[in-house]
């Protein structure tokens, strides 16, 4: 038997060791170019370059933060989860030197929630309902509307007269609101219905909110910084109804003696917790009616389960539904056959009988025993 010189081993040896690190060189190559190519997809611009007849004249303030906004609007906007900011004004088409028609500023918040507190501090009063959007509000000059998880503000220069169709198209150019971000707030469906006042609700998710909308509550008594949330409203008696929910029964508790300390005089208003829920009833209320409206509020508890079970817990339950569907399956069958063979075997022996001439349906041999020929046999004599 041969053996190979030691050199040509080693050089075998490093030939097989440079293949392997060319390959790993190769691989982390190859990994490195995969993630350089990676492509992200920036989000579509809030404000589209071009709306109907009028074009966008410049960019404006783009971005997560909050730019230009006005110092007044900027703590609700903050609180409320803002997450994109766009603005700028937009001109007839055709001519660069037109002057602007409109300014619009578009808010982007993280869900429906802050959209509907940011639209309810942003409205004035004096501004009336106009069909757009989810909701919208508007005064001669100026538009307020709420789409999805989306405000838009419009400052008009010179007329709304086409307001309609410029926002028509605009709401269908603005992000949709997809899963936990597009579902609305449970705090204001908790509000008694009777005697309500619809357009008076007003949802606040901070203090800056919660005065914008007229709280007659110390928001530092509310503790927004718990993550509280909070909701008022006016019936026909009426008083205001407040609406306080937060994350635990224990933290609503410590805070309605809270509330109740910053109202000072008891008879000026009626409170009522329930778990993690807080009613304050204020104002001129029709006698009781302060009482009855508090006790008519309860806090519906809503399980919901949407984790999917896992592939096992599927499986097992798939193989007892086939195991049980199997049995039964069996005994049915099992039962079928005992009758059929039951009709097949009595019915045919019965026909027997019957082409024997005999009695299809009894048989004297068989169901009687004769006992007359006992005595005749010694063995079976008392006597023998």
């Amino acid at each position: 038997m041969g053996f190979l010189p030691r050199n040509r081993v080693n050089s075998g040896r490093s030939v097989q060791l440079a293949l392997a690190a060319l390959v790993l060189n190769l691989g982390s190559c190859i990994a490195a170019a995969a993630q350089k190519t990676m492509l992200v997809e920036p989000p579509a611009p809030l404000l589209p370059a071009t709306i109907g007849q009028l074009t966008r004249v410049a960019e404006g303030d783009v971005g997560d933060g909050l730019g230009s906004v006005d110092p007044s609007q900027a703590p609700i906007i903050k609180e409320d989860g803002l997450k994109r900011f766009a603005q700028s004004d937009y001109a007839p088409q055709g001519s660069k030197e037109a002057r602007p028609q409109v300014n619009v500023a578009v808010y982007q918040f993280i869900d429906v929630s802050g959209a509907i507190g940011a639209y309810d501090a942003l409205e004035r009063p004096g501004m009336h309902p106009e069909k757009l959007g989810d909701k919208a509000a508007a005064t001669s000059d100026e538009l307020l509307i709420r789409s999805g998880k989306n405000v838009v503000v419009e400052h008009w220069k010179s007329g709304r007269s086409d307001s309609a169709a410029f926002n028509s198209e605009l709401i269908q150019h603005l992000p949709r609101a997809a899963g936990n971000s597009g579902m609305p707030p449970l705090l204001p469906t908790l509000l008694p219905s009777k005697g309500l006042d619809t357009a008076s609700i007003k949802y606040a998710l901070g203090p800056a909110s919660y005065q914008a909308i007229g709280g007659v509550v110390s928001p530092q008594a509310v503790g927004f910084q718990k993550s509280a949330e909070a909701v008022t409203a006016r019936y026909k008696d009426g008083g205001l109804l407040t609406l306080v929910l937060y994350p635990t029964p224990q933290i609503a508790d410590e805070f309605a003696h809270a509330i109740e300390s910053s109202l000072g005089d008891p008879a000026s208003f009626t409170l009522r917790r329930e778990g993690p829920l807080v009613a304050i009833a204020t104002g001129h209320w029709s006698a009781g009616g302060a009482q009855k409206i508090v006790d008519s509020v309860h806090l519906r508890t809503e399980l919901s389960f949407d984790k999917p079970m896992p592939l096992e817990f599927h499986t097992e339950v798939q193989k007892t539904y086939t195991l049980l569907q199997s049995i039964a399956i069996f005994c049915a069958l099992g039962a079928l056959a005992a009758i059929v063979l039951g009709l097949f075997f009595g019915a045919g022996r019965a026909f027997i009988r019957v082409l024997q001439g005999k009695s299809a349906a009894t048989e004297p041999e068989f169901l009687r025993i004769d006992l007359r020929s006992v005595g005749t046999h010694p063995w079976k004599d008392p006597q023998a």
